[in-house]
């Protein structure tokens, strides 16, 4: 989808591909982009296999025989530090058999996606540096949109949906000016859609740069002009790939407002009325905390967050007597859950569509076990790759999916491919998907008694959580 972003072109934004590399048979997945070892990676089912910095490429599923078929474009997570679209988790093969065209990509990721430095700004026409792994999404959008008649998609009517790392871009690009115009329809699944939860982000680019240098001193690159732009072009691939930290690090180089392709965070700009006027989804699990487990081991730190909220936190989210469990249900909700109300109710009142969902459904073999769906639980589901045979993930052993298992799958798949389709989830028949309005709060609960519409969903301790976030504590 775009020129290597190797040696000259390293921390550059995505160039278009030489004539010559065009029309090339393609039988394999292309690598993953380098990457530390992933902080998240108990999600994963695969190793991701050899890592290049020539990776900017993308994978097309598509139905039989298709014509103007609808696209979905995925967005892989892994922490803004890792991740790959050749995760057998997102086979879109269930979703294509819908009639519907499945995009997945590639994006830089870590040092290689996000460093910005005074240098690499300098010589930029534009000024800025840093925000490489978002543009080279938004230059996929741009190739799906030249190209993906070709595969008989109709270039008007795209979805870009993605979850954790790649909720968060799907914000991203509702909030970014060069991303509008490109997709039809959004869906952010556990996208942390307030600034101020977890994680930490949106530096502005000079306090970026800063960072950058900082670290390209511990590489042995200081100085400055275009000297110190050629060394850190000539680091090696082992120095760019040691772990900076992890997403709430606030030296990991990340998405940033640097005023151009991101000019204000997602949350700042649906309040403004400035994001991308499309239908959009978006929603979360029961047990979002479990990205967060070495932070459960101290629970009282996290309750520190409601300040003086405390006492109330405590006890709306069940009392003293298990204060790690209240502190894992309060951090689901400040960091995920809340945020997805607070972007739909946005906007609704900006005028546009939203649908909210919440996942809660385990199998029965599971409840009990677990506290709730962890983070990236819904991804099998969505893509209908549920596994047929007992598997490990996360140190625990998951049995065979059963027939209630598949049956949550199939209906989120299909509303899935129904919102692409007909730019509403509930047109794909079976439980009814009210749009969310501001009077009813309704969210689409997957649980274990099933798929319900829930009016006023979780309102009290939302409701909390919101006055905590409001006051700055999901900071």
């Amino acid at each position: 989808m775009a020129a290597p972003p190797v040696r000259e072109l390293r921390w550059k934004p995505p160039q278009p591909l030489p004539r010559a590399a065009t029309g090339l048979k393609v039988t394999a997945f292309g690598p993953p982009c380098m990457q530390p070892v992933s902080p998240v990676k108990h999600i994963y089912w695969q190793d991701l296999g050899p890592q290049s910095e020539d990776c900017l490429s993308l994978n097309i599923w598509t139905p039989k025989d298709a014509r103007g078929a609808p696209v979905l474009v995925w967005i892989h997570g892994g922490s803004l530090v890792g991740g790959s679209s050749r995760e057998a988790l997102y086979d879109g093969a269930r979703l294509a058999e819908r009639g519907v065209i499945v995009v997945s990509i590639n994006y830089r990721v870590g040092v290689f996606g996000y460093l910005a430095h005074p240098e690499l700004s300098a010589e930029s026409p534009d000024g800025i540096s840093g925000n490489y792994g978002l543009l080279d999404q938004i230059a996929a959008l741009k190739w799906v949109k030249d190209n993906i008649a070709s595969f008989g998609g109709d270039p008007a009517n795209v979805t870009v949906f993605g979850e954790s790392a790649g909720g968060i871009l799907v914000n991203d690009l509702m909030a970014s000016p060069q991303a509008r115009g490109l997709f039809a329809k959004a869906i952010s699944q556990s996208g942390f859609g307030r600034t101020a939860g977890p994680p930490i982000r949106g530096e502005a680019p000079r306090t970026a740069e800063k960072t950058g240098a900082a670290w390209a001193a511990t590489q042995g690159v200081s100085g400055s002009g275009p000297e110190a732009a050629k060394a850190l072009r000539a680091l090696s691939l082992q120095q760019l790939s040691i772990p900076v930290g992890g997403i709430t690090d606030p030296n990991q180089p990340q998405p940033m407002i640097d005023g151009q392709v991101l000019p204000q965070s997602p949350a700042d700009a649906f309040a403004a009325g400035r994001e991308a006027p499309v239908p959009y989804i978006v929603g979360g699990n029961s047990f979002e905390a479990s990205l967060f487990r070495d932070a459960l081991a101290n629970p009282a730190l996290i309750l520190a967050r409601a300040g003086p909220l405390r006492d109330a936190v405590v006890t709306a989210y069940g009392g003293p007597s298990d204060l790690t469990a209240v502190a894992a249900d309060f951090v689901t909700d400040l960091t995920v859950i809340e945020p997805d109300r607070a972007l739909a109710r946005l906007h609704v009142k900006n005028g546009h569509k939203a649908w909210v969902y919440y996942m809660s459904y385990l199998p029965a073999a599971e409840r009990g076990a677990v506290r709730g769906v962890e983070h990236a639980g819904e991804l099998e589901y969505v893509f209908g790759t549920l596994a047929d045979h007992p598997v490990t993930r996360g140190g625990r052993a998951i049995p065979a999916a059963t027939d209630q298992d598949r049956k949550i799958s199939e209906a989120m798949n299909a509303y899935w491919a129904a919102f692409a389709t007909r730019s509403d989830p509930g047109s794909a028949g079976g439980p009814a998907w009210p749009a969310y309005d501001l009077a009813t709060d309704r969210v689409l609960e997957f649980g274990p008694d099933g798929i319900l519409a829930r009016p006023q969903f979780h309102k009290p301790t939302l409701d909390l959580v919101e006055k905590v976030a409001e006051a700055g504590g999901g900071r």
